[in-house]
């Protein structure tokens, strides 16, 4: 029986890079960061979720083959993945926040569908949507 979702991997070009950025400029927070020979297990968590982790992990073996791994950071460096989504509760004050620490942004915050969201991407490539959401629940 499943006890839910405890980690979604994303991968990455540079794990240093992707950890500075998690870090210092979307306030995540380092869970666990350990090597295994050349393989290195880095996840972050949001502060506000303890219970789900980001997986920030190199296209690599043992998980892939050395051609499917190239494959995969030419992908992910080209934007092609699905965005994540990030919750926040006033968007433009987050842009703001996070526009002043580094993190450049491909939309700035819009109003659309009753929601305020806007994009940015990590340091290789990854989409991020933010959103606060305006509907009622």
């Amino acid at each position: 029986m499943s006890q839910g979702i405890g980690v979604v991997g994303l991968y990455v070009r540079d794990q240093d890079e992707a950890l500075e950025f998690y870090v210092e400029k979307l306030g995540f927070r380092v869970h666990t960061d350990a090597q295994n020979g050349s393989f290195r297990w880095l996840t972050v968590q949001h502060p506000e979720q303890p219970s789900l982790q980001l997986g920030l992990f190199k296209p690599q073996a043992p998980v892939l083959d050395e051609a499917t791994a190239q494959t995969m950071s030419e992908v992910v460096a080209k934007g092609a993945m699905p965005p994540l989504v990030l919750n926040v509760d006033d968007c433009r004050a987050a842009y703001e926040r996070m526009r002043a620490r580094g993190v450049e942004f491909t939309q700035a915050p819009e109003e659309r569908y009753g929601n305020v969201d806007a994009n940015f991407r990590d340091p290789s490539g990854n989409g991020w949507k933010m959103i606060e959401s305006r509907r009622t629940q």
